[in-house]
């Protein structure tokens, strides 16, 4: 149960907001925002009035239905909208629970996706391959733009790395879970025994940052052209297209060559090191705020063993939630990602509503 005091604290909230913007004595700077969170609490205003009201109601339908002197037909009516009213009560409570949960302030930006091949050798780059192509059917199929910045292929066909921009609606809200290392148990096509070989992967979600959102000096950065190369060593082009640009203050360096113009390797090699400065400072944020770790599922650590994708018993384990769906062609193949992903959500959601109480 929501205590009501929190709901009572919405109220009051939304009628301050409309007695400072209705007044036109607020200043100019604060009006955007202010008139953002107005309209946010706007959303739920109308909820939270029946929600508190929802106590005297229920006493006068229940003195009602005790006082015998009514009649029966009262009291069934009575009864009728006790039972609609406890029912509507536990709908508006929901709503009111996923109004007041903590917000992520990135899960509305787009992200870029970060694939290497762990352990493992060319069966683990093989396996981020595989990774690579259950995301291009999860955008596919959620009608998200995905947009390759960067390829780095294995002899064997699979990926060594792969870096890819997903752009949508509230895009980092979803794949942000898939941060972590990611595991997989098969038979190799080479292995001529049968055993099964464990490999893995890494993959990094980092929220696709603008220029406002995180302000970093040329002066911290060190800016390197260099001729691009391809596979053995041979060069791609003749000219000085490659970028390689250190953040001296965190020491993160991106290196991009995929572009034959050196503008674009220089846009987009900042792009991805926009959002890696940016999940480096947040990281050590959340650890000096250390109890909002206990609201998230994982630490988001990218060496922390997320999920386990076993080919030989057909299934697909994620450790966080303990969860295992026994369709894992369904999920390679994006059709039933949003089943894991959905759980993973809910029960984040759970450890941030313990928060509430």
């Amino acid at each position: 149960m929501i205590p009501i005091e929190k709901v009572q604290d919405i109220i009051a909230r939304h009628d301050e907001l409309e007695k400072e913007l209705s007044s036109g004595n607020i200043d100019p700077k604060l009006f955007a925002k202010k008139s953002k969170d107005y309209s946010t609490l706007g959303n739920i205003i109308s909820i939270a009035r029946e929600y508190v009201k929802f106590e005297k109601e229920k006493k006068d339908l229940e003195q009602i239905i005790k006082d015998r002197n009514n009649d029966t037909e009262i009291i069934e009516l009575a009864e009728k909208d006790l039972n609609t009213l406890k029912i509507k009560k536990e709908d508006y409570e929901n709503k009111l629970k996923f109004f007041l949960l903590p917000k992520d302030e990135d899960d509305d930006k787009d992200a870029i996706v970060e694939i290497r091949a762990g352990t493992g050798g060319l069966e683990a780059s093989l396996f981020c391959s595989d990774l690579f192509k259950m995301y291009e059917k999860v955008c596919s199929k959620q009608k998200w733009k995905l947009e390759i910045i960067s390829i780095s292929k294995s002899e064997a066909g699979g990926f060594k790395e792969v870096i890819f921009s997903v752009s949508g609606d509230n895009i980092y809200s979803y794949l942000k879970y898939e941060s972590g290392v990611h595991r997989v148990q098969r038979i190799p096509k080479t292995e001529t025994q049968g055993r099964v070989h464990t490999s893995a992967a890494t993959v990094a979600v980092l929220p696709e940052v603008e220029e406002v959102d995180i302000q970093i000096k040329d002066s911290d950065l060190r800016i390197d052209v260099f001729r691009a190369g391809g596979p053995g060593g041979q060069s791609v082009n003749t000219t000085d297209s490659a970028v390689r640009i250190t953040h001296l203050p965190t020491g993160v360096v991106v290196s991009q060559q995929d572009e034959k113009s050196q503008h674009k390797n220089k846009a987009q090699a900042l792009k991805i090191l926009r959002s890696r400065v940016y999940e480096e400072e947040k990281r050590k944020k959340d650890q000096e705020r250390s109890t909002n770790r206990r609201n998230q599922i994982g630490t988001g650590d990218r060496s922390e063993r997320i999920r386990t994708y076993n080919f030989p018993q057909g299934r697909v384990t994620d450790h966080r939630i303990n969860l295992t769906l026994h369709k894992l062609d369904e999920f390679l193949t994006g059709e039933i990602h949003e089943d894991m992903n959905h759980e993973l959500r809910l029960r984040e959601q759970d450890m941030k509503l313990k928060d509430l109480n």
